[in-house]
């Protein structure tokens, strides 16, 4: 989820701890545990740090180690280890116990966009993306803001939140229900479709769908089971050349590659270079595809500059290629 969505997630849960008579009994640790899952609630975030490298860098551990099943763990110590000088009468193992509650849900909502998160390691380091719900979801930040504005306003804490979250479950239901619905009319379309990926957007019923057969590729949008293909592209694999496999061990080429399950390949050969571009299927968008890994190479096979991240304009990735030599 968004940052907005999981610090209004974190206040709502440190209003729901009242559920605990611990918590609700004693000051220090009401206070401590609001601060403690507002802060769990977007500790495992603290990667997004790593955008101030380069895009690759953060592609490739952005939702990884910091979500992984350790960290799910070691947060919780860390942020009630912190705390708890400053509340030395609060309740250390409800403190953690909340804690670690903040912590979990983070990652735990963070699987169903289609971002996803590499949150079973390090037993594995597959992406675990279920895909729907939006990385912003109007609805739910918006449920969460009347909550908190009928908690602002007197009313318990408890039975609003407990009703808001059993809201929330029910459309996370909905939600799934309408992506199978999807799903099955994708298949109806085109039935020799090998690997599907079924996108949420801001819209509920709106959906951004990329399949693939052994042939082709198709991009499109769903609108309920309405399924509407945009565009088709011949599926031709990465060729085994030494410009391709020099491409492939750049950085930003690697950790692109380490993130996309769908993209299409283009090489475009001058009289002085090689530009090399691989294009995630997943972001259609404005007949653009925004999300890219883009490397220049001289014909010696030498790397001029390359980047990966969201590029809405051709003028602007070419600037960025000029701006920064292989970032």
């Amino acid at each position: 989820m968004d940052t907005g969505t999981h610090i209004v997630m974190g206040f709502a849960l440190g209003g729901l701890a009242m559920i605990d008579p611990i918590v609700a009994n004693s000051p220090a640790t009401a206070q401590s545990v609001l601060i403690a899952v507002v802060i769990g609630s977007q500790a495992p975030d603290a990667d997004t740090i790593l955008k101030l490298r380069n895009n690759a860098v953060y592609i490739r551990h952005h939702r990884g180690i910091t979500h992984s099943i350790p960290a799910v763990a070691l947060w919780p110590i860390a942020i009630t280890g912190a705390l708890f000088p400053f509340f030395p009468e609060a309740n250390l193992l409800h403190l953690w116990l909340w804690t670690f509650l903040a912590v979990f849900l983070h990652v735990f909502v963070d699987i169903f966009n289609s971002y996803g998160t590499q949150a079973l390691r390090p037993f594995s380091s597959k992406w675990i993306a279920l895909g729907i719900i939006n990385t912003f979801d109007p609805f739910i930040f918006g449920i969460h803001i009347v909550g908190l504005m009928i908690w602002g306003f007197g009313v318990d804490p408890v039975p609003t939140f407990l009703t808001m979250y059993g809201i929330i479950v029910v459309y996370y239901v909905l939600r799934f229900m309408l992506q199978s619905a999807v799903r099955h009319s994708i298949k109806s379309t085109i039935p020799e479709a090998e690997n599907i990926i079924i996108a949420p957007t801001m819209r509920f019923y709106q959906w951004r769908i990329a399949a693939e057969t052994k042939e082709h590729f198709y991009v499109g949008r769903a609108y309920g089971r309405s399924i509407t293909i945009h565009d088709k592209f011949k599926r031709i694999p990465v060729p085994e050349t030494d410009v391709l496999n020099k491409a492939k061990t750049d950085k930003n080429i690697s950790a692109f590659l380490s993130f996309s399950p769908i993209y299409r390949w283009e090489l475009v050969e001058s009289d002085d270079q090689y530009e090399v571009r691989f294009i995630d299927l997943r972001y259609r968008s404005n007949d653009h595809y925004p999300f890219v890994a883009v490397v220049q190479m001289d014909k010696d096979l030498n790397i001029l500059s390359s980047y990966t991240g969201w590029i809405f304009s051709e003028e602007k990735l070419q600037r960025k290629l000029d701006f920064l030599p292989n970032e």
